[in-house]
């Protein structure tokens, strides 16, 4: 529960310099007003292998870094405007929001037949049996990701966001290697063989001429399939989690499709599926909340800190499902704002419904002091969720 940590950070530090178990110094900015306004803020760079502050001069890759790692610095999360402009507008012609309400009917359909395997077994791990394959599934459906290969594909990206220090790095690069090696063969193989996925949409498009290189396409898909998923099964089984905790509002929202919407905003504002932003590098000294922070310094803007906020938030502690406004930072803020935000909405939303109407008792299946949350210094979810579930089958 790292909370009141952040409570107390707000209170007493909003802004603070730690170290970190590998060495590193790092600064924290916890404010609700303070995070919204650094995500804006372009005296940052995210450019962590650049950031030299001159945006005017070619980006070189340090001579430590592995060729095969050369396709993560390109996607368009670790890029400043006018790279980022650019891949952003390129990724946003295939990314749309009639493309993602499409998916509403199959994302009901993956739902209902977990549910059904749940049901029959009266029980089920909420983050194996459900949270994860939803999302993985549509995202590899998207990305025209193999059957055969999704499995070892869920492995290497919870292996790679289990990172938390520096040693954990030295520890996930065989994973990762295997990862970005099987991203550029599913790349090349859209290239000479297009398909009805959106892997073959990026592969085609354009924009005033201008197209993604195979190594942008390599980051864009790595981005994609991470991005894709592992936020949403946060989401999911946390959000759960903290209904459960909840049997009134658990039973508030089973009685009224009508708050599905405002509900899963709360759980994003309350769970923060995303607990620190990615990196930020300053340009130039930067002063916040009377503290200033030197030129090329690390910094993590901490949202799950941000939502808590007490100053924008009223009673921040209490789940409101029909609280409005509600202006979290769940998906970030500015030029940065997670591309993929609608899809893990309306996957949270199907999902959390689908659990509501056909399961009449969804209950812990451990005492919750037995509950464990992965290591990761970017993403707060659980490592298992096991639950006892009791309903109906699915009416055909």
């Amino acid at each position: 529960d790292p909370y009141p940590f952040f409570a107390r950070l707000r209170r007493e530090a909003p802004v603070k310099l730690l170290r970190q178990q590998d060495g590193n110094r790092v600064w924290l900015i916890t404010r609700y007003a303070d995070v919204a306004a650094a995500l804006k803020d372009d005296r940052f760079t995210k450019d962590v292998l650049g950031g030299s502050g001159d945006r005017t001069k070619p980006r070189k890759d340090p001579w430590w870094m592995p060729s095969f790692l050369r396709p993560l610095g390109t996607n368009m999360l670790y890029q400043d405007p006018p790279n980022h402009t650019r891949l952003r507008a390129l990724v946003q012609k295939a990314f749309t929001a009639a493309y993602v309400e499409r998916l509403r009917e199959r994302i009901e359909r993956y739902a209902h037949e977990l549910i059904d395997r749940m049901l029959e077994r009266g029980g089920a791990d909420l983050v194996a049996d459900f949270a994860l394959p939803i999302p993985l599934r549509v995202i590899c459906d998207m990305l025209g990701v193999p059957e055969q290969d999704r499995l070892k594909f869920g492995a290497w990206s919870q292996k790679v966001m289990s990172v938390s220090t520096g040693p954990d790095a030295l520890l996930v690069i065989p994973s990762l290697w295997k990862f970005l090696q099987f991203v550029r063969g599913l790349v090349r193989l859209r290239q000479r063989q297009p398909a009805d996925d959106l892997l073959s949409v990026l592969v085609r498009v354009e924009e005033a001429g201008d197209h993604l290189s195979e190594d942008e396409l390599v980051g864009m898909v790595f981005l994609l399939l991470i991005a894709g998923h592992e936020t949403t099964v946060n989401l999911i089984s946390s959000g759960m989690l903290e209904l459960i905790r909840r049997p009134a509002e658990l039973e508030r929202l089973r009685a009224d499709p009508a708050l599905d919407r405002t509900a899963v905003e709360e759980l994003l504002r309350l769970t923060s599926p995303v607990e620190l932003a990615t990196d930020r590098f300053t340009l130039q000294p930067l002063e916040y909340c009377g503290v200033t922070i030197p030129k090329s310094a690390r910094v993590h803007l901490v949202i799950g800190s941000a939502n808590h906020d007490e100053a924008q938030f009223p009673d921040p502690e209490r789940m409101d499902l029909a609280r409005e406004p509600n202006r979290h930072l769940a998906f970030g803020h500015g030029i940065h704002y997670c591309v993929g935000a609608p899809l893990a909405r309306l996957e949270a939303q199907v999902a959390i419904r689908a659990l509501l109407d056909r399961c009449a008792e969804v209950a812990l299946g451990v005492p919750e002091a037995e509950v464990r949350w992965r290591r990761s210094v970017y993403l707060r979810g659980l490592r298992a969720l096991p639950v006892r579930a009791s309903g109906r089958r699915a009416v055909a």
